[in-house]
């Protein structure tokens, strides 16, 4: 996909402060044909950071020799990049010992920085709920086991994911709870197990992101974050003339949706990207 031929000014402001993208799935075959475009829109955007997400053994794989490979690149030219490597709750069938011992190796590597993306869906139910809890106790084992924070998925499972997790909080580092989409009620009670919070473009979403106007209020600032989920989620309240005609979402996104979020709580957005950006560097260790 090319970049899109012109944009708003509103829109073609990035920030003054960078923004990390601390979810895309940049391993994605939506992805394939070329990424250096998308990374090159991403800095252009202000994006000066991105977590790839893992979500089985391939894509965990693939996310750690990107974010590899990427590290000698000039300054500015692209993002820094950076891994999670985890079994999504959809693939926790394939899930084995096996796997477990892959992922302790992947996240040996410093440019892999939390475990993840692990949790629970009882949305789609890929894979049975019971394989799904077991699953979901071995990565956050894991994650107590090499010392990272987790990178979290919960869809219609709030009761169940919470108390699994409430018994390893005291094991964590800490996490956070991506794409968040739930309850006041959920909300709260991930707030009190100490996680971090990630909206997306969700929050553009007049069909069903509204109640996350006034939720995103309720984060304070240090457990924040913001986050594509690229090629998902592409955010509904885009211009006409930004929207790709694809409907893939891109890092480059990104402070369209930092945009919303701070006119939610009330702020600038510099200040959300300042303190959002500060949140995911010490989360995430980047440095």
């Amino acid at each position: 996909m090319s970049g899109p031929s012109r944009m708003p000014e509103a829109e073609a402001q990035p920030a003054a402060c960078p923004l990390v993208d601390i979810g895309a799935n940049l391993t994605n075959k939506a992805f394939r044909g070329d990424l250096e475009g998308v990374l090159a829109r991403a800095a252009g955007a202000g994006v000066t950071a991105i977590v790839m997400t893992g979500v089985n053994a391939q894509t965990s794989r693939l996310a750690r020799e990107i974010a590899a490979e990427g590290r000698g690149a000039p300054a500015g030219s692209r993002p820094k990049l950076y891994a999670t490597a985890g079994f999504h709750p959809h693939n926790a069938s394939a899930f084995s010992e096996d796997s477990r011992v892959e992922l302790a190796d992947l996240l040996a590597r410093p440019e892999v920085v939390a475990v993840g993306e692990c949790g629970l869906d009882y949305n789609r139910d890929f894979s049975p709920r019971d394989v799904q809890r077991r699953c979901f106790e071995a990565q956050l084992e894991l994650a107590a086991d090499v010392g990272k924070p987790v990178f979290l998925h919960e869809r219609d499972a709030a009761e169940d994911f919470a108390k699994v997790l409430e018994r390893w909080r005291p094991r964590l580092r800490g996490g956070v709870v991506h794409c968040f989409t739930g309850t006041r009620d959920a909300l709260e009670r991930y707030l009190g197990l100490g996680m971090h919070i990630g909206i997306t473009g969700w929050i553009c979403d007049e069909r069903r992101g509204q109640h996350l106007e006034e939720l995103v209020r309720l984060v304070p600032e240090g457990r924040l974050l913001v986050e594509t989920d690229a090629p998902y989620i592409l955010p509904r309240s885009l211009p006409r003339d930004v929207r790709p005609k694809t409907g893939r979402n891109e890092p480059s996104l990104l402070p369209h949706v930092a945009r919303v979020v701070a006119r939610c709580r009330g702020e600038t957005l510099d200040a959300l990207a300042r303190h959002t950006t500060k949140a995911a560097s010490a989360l995430f260790e980047l440095g």
